[in-house]
């Protein structure tokens, strides 16, 4: 986490020059408050940014977060009268910590492992995956042209036949 506190600090001046907005998925407030307290200082600087969207995944865990927005629904369903037949998948959505962002169309996983690691469950149920055995400290722009020309020869159905 020093590492993040560091970087953080050091690459703010950069994210605003490139019109970088850093957001964070994950529970932040739980980490020390002097973390918490450079990302929200580089949130809030890039926060009017409009380029690329850099989303950080701290303190997340998938199951987590597909708990959490079970648990937020049903203290919605208990005390604000929504009824269990109004929750869908659009509504669910609404309530994950990626609320804000599309589901991912490409998840690149690096170090040739086959599995999601616990990593954005509900979002990816229609991303298509590429496995690499490059490790990520190793993986450079020509790995990534490469994953991106594999994803673009797919023929994506979305769940159809």
């Amino acid at each position: 986490m020093k590492l993040l506190y560091d970087t953080t600090k050091r690459e703010m001046r950069e994210l605003i020059k490139n019109n970088v907005r850093l957001i964070t998925t994950g529970k932040i407030e739980q980490l020390s408050p002097s973390r918490r307290h450079v990302l929200h200082q580089a949130i809030q600087a890039t926060s009017k940014n409009t380029g690329l969207t850099l989303n950080l995944a701290l303190n997340y865990s998938g199951r987590d977060e597909i708990i959490e927005a079970v648990k937020f629904l049903c203290r919605l369903v208990k005390e604000n009268g929504l009824r269990p037949d109004q929750i869908d998948e659009k509504l669910f959505s609404q309530y994950l910590f990626t609320k804000s962002l599309p589901d991912p169309d490409l998840l690149i996983r690096t170090s040739g492992e086959m599995r999601l690691s616990n990593f954005l469950l509900w979002q990816t149920s229609y991303t298509e995956l590429y496995v690499t055995d490059i490790l990520w400290p190793d993986f450079r722009e020509e790995d990534f042209y490469r994953a991106i020309c594999d994803y673009q020869g797919r023929q994506r159905r979305f769940g159809a036949l």
